[in-house]
């Protein structure tokens, strides 16, 4: 069994590529729910739903979240009548969200809610949240307030500096069920492409987590979200930067190199492999911009390969 840290974009496009090489049911992914939040009333996880509509086939192509072709007569109407819209909620989305919430208040856990939306939609692998207890991610900006994930991310564009980030709850919270069982019994651990400070790091502030992969760490393997020194999607980049990182491949191997034993780099950061070995990591170099279905199956079968999980052409159908 393979088991996946995901954040959102990033994690769900390996995930399909993975899908296309291992069968679903040797899949568990562990997903990011720092980003989550309440707004109208309603309870929002994008990067699950992110997961979801992309593996289902119904993400929005040129976002890679939403989904494909929806329509926002809602979030029209919220804002004719002066509510906030900032965050926009298209209205096949609104679905997902309204029996999210109704399960939650019927005192569904999380974990049993995303496992009955993934079931709906026929996706194969196990879809767990990192914990069914709420870890918010909070932004300090340098200009001395504190704003949640998504006023920094949509509301602020992202565009704001960062002196600190934090994960409200997590000291508390416990792994949904089955994250650490699915940790613990992986042959291969793989950290999907996501931003390390808002996606990652999230899942390894709750209790148990970041301890199962410091423990294992030579069989965990990381793909870098950072190529020639730029995030492909997000504020990765900057904010490793404005916290004291790099901004490069060999900086996210310093962050993560308390919980993964080998680095996956893209092809145009080949010359930082001698600097990530220095730092302790095992490097290796492979074409990881997910251009299309068929590279994202090639970073597959590179990182089973760099993970000793087979020769990185499993069979989906054995």
């Amino acid at each position: 069994m393979i088991a996946v840290l995901c954040g959102g974009v990033g994690a769900a496009r390996f995930l399909s590529g993975l899908l296309s090489v291992v069968a679903a049911n040797d899949v568990t992914a562990v997903v990011n729910t720092g980003d989550d939040t309440e707004l109208h009333g309603l309870s929002i996880s994008p990067d699950l739903d992110t997961i979801t509509y992309t593996l289902s086939g119904r993400v929005n192509p040129s976002t890679g979240w939403g989904v494909a072709g929806d329509t926002f007569t809602a979030m029209s109407a919220l804002e004719g009548l002066g509510g906030e819209s900032w965050f926009r909620l298209g209205d096949l989305d609104l679905g997902t969200h309204l029996y999210r919430t109704g399960r939650l208040r019927d005192g569904a856990s999380l974990s049993t809610v995303t496992a009955e939306v993934a079931a709906s939609v026929g996706i194969g692998l196990r879809l767990l949240p990192m914990s069914d207890d709420p870890v918010r991610t909070r932004l300090h900006l340098e200009r001395g307030d504190e704003v949640g994930f998504q006023e920094y991310f949509v509301k602020l564009r992202h565009d704001v500096p960062v002196s600190a980030v934090s994960y409200a709850g997590a000291a508390v919270a416990r792994p949904a069920p089955g994250v650490l069982e699915s940790l613990t019994g992986a042959e291969l651990v793989v950290i999907a492409p996501s931003n390390p400070v808002l996606s990652i790091d999230p899942i390894l502030s709750v209790p148990g987590i970041g301890q199962v992969l410091r423990e294992r760490r030579e069989t965990v393997v990381a793909v870098s979200p950072i190529v020639a020194g730029a995030a492909l999607k997000g504020p990765a980049d900057r904010l490793l930067s404005e916290l004291g990182g790099t901004a490069s491949a060999a900086g996210v191997a310093h962050w993560l190199r308390g919980s993964c034993g080998t680095l996956v780099i893209d092809v145009a950061d080949a010359a930082s492999a001698g600097e990530i070995e220095a730092a302790g990591v095992r490097c290796v170099v492979a074409e990881t911009v997910m251009s299309s279905p068929a590279v994202a199956a090639g970073l597959a079968r590179s990182v089973l390969q760099a993970g000793g999980a087979g020769d990185g052409t499993r069979s989906r159908n054995r």
